[in-house]
């Protein structure tokens, strides 16, 4: 390896202890950036890389305080709810298993009332960053998100286009409508990160909107629920790696539980990650698991241990640094993550 000075060569070994430096004076998210400080001082040791889940769902136990209003099913209640997914279940997960820092993700359970993540994250401001749920066909929809950015701190929001496919609930136009335009305009001013769970068949109209605004960094969630079950998933899988050529767009390896047909580790799914990997890059992945503790059984998810080894030890064809780009250092790059 060598520096862009072709008269000043620098090896690996003085790349990687000049990084290490740079990470601890700088924390995770600047050492991404960092090629070199050498201020003549001794620094301290260089700070373990983070852990980051980058997807998790948490929801409250106090249906009194923080209502259960399921923005689509109407009488929904706190009941319905198979188990508890509280904050303190996530921190005791992620401390028993060395996960750093976990981004929330609002759970549809609560509709568009954010509330419980909010305090979550005021909370807990060194270990959480919090994407909430906005109503996508609501006109001042850009407000909302200003509002829950500049008041509650949230790092941007989760969009659900799949839960509109095929004409439900007026339908996905409102996806790529020119009046969305207003509202990734805002998500630009704002720094504000966008999240999809969406269909492979919905793709297209959101690769409109990315084109668009390159500006905006989004994350697609579990490999856009591909069906790896079908005969060909390539046809659709494409419709993903078209991504692949915008770099304001990442790729959830998650869930894989739900998009493999199969058991952990998920063996019959590891040539499509591969093949997401090859043409993304280790840089534009990330790492999420969907619940809390005790959580995860009830809605048949591996453990955390489980999933942290799914991608230290199953996934063969990652590198070591592979590994920790996609458990934590682009995570914090993305949500500016320091240590």
């Amino acid at each position: 390896m060598r520096s862009d000075n072709l008269n000043n060569p620098v090896n690996r070994r003085e790349f990687l202890e000049s990084t290490g430096r740079c990470a601890a004076a700088l924390g995770w998210a600047g050492a991404m950036l960092a090629t070199g400080c050498d201020s003549g001082e001794e620094q301290p040791a260089p700070a373990r890389p983070p852990v980051v889940d980058t997807h998790m769902h948490i929801w409250a136990s106090d249906p009194v305080q923080y209502p259960y209003p399921h923005p689509y099913i109407p009488d929904f209640q706190y009941a319905d709810v198979p188990t508890e997914g509280t904050t303190e279940m996530l921190l005791e997960d992620m401390d028993r298993n060395g996960v750093t820092h976990s981004i929330l993700v609002q759970v549809i359970y609560h509709g568009w009332d954010n509330s419980y993540v909010a305090d979550a994250l005021k909370a807990h401001p060194d270990r959480l960053r919090a994407h909430g749920l906005i109503d996508p066909t609501d006109p001042n929809v850009a407000d909302r998100l200003e509002y829950w950015v500049k008041e509650h701190g949230f790092s941007g929001m989760r969009f659900s286009p799949i839960y509109y496919l095929d004409g439900a609930k007026g339908g996905n136009g409102w996806l790529n409508h020119p009046h969305a335009d207003k509202l990734w305009k805002r998500a630009a001013q704002l720094g504000a990160v966008f999240n999809f769970y969406i269909s492979t068949r919905q793709l297209p109209k959101l690769e409109e909107m990315v084109r668009r605004h390159p500006e905006v960094k989004i994350c697609i969630d579990h490999l856009s629920q591909i069906d790896l079950t079908v005969e060909d998933p390539t046809p659709e899988f494409k419709k993903l790696l078209a991504f692949s050529k915008y770099p304001n767009a990442w790729v959830k390896i998650s869930e894989l539980t739900s998009v493999s047909g199969a058991q952990y580790p998920f063996r019959e799914a590891w040539s499509w990650v591969k093949r997401v990997y090859e043409e993304f890059g280790a840089d534009r992945l990330l790492w999420g698991t969907g619940y809390p503790g005790a959580a995860r059984a009830h809605y048949e998810r591996p453990t955390l241990a489980e999933e942290l080894a799914l991608v230290r030890e199953e996934m063969t064809f990652l590198s070591p640094e592979d590994v920790e780009k996609i458990l934590g250092l682009n995570a914090a790059r993305i949500w500016n993550l320091s240590s």
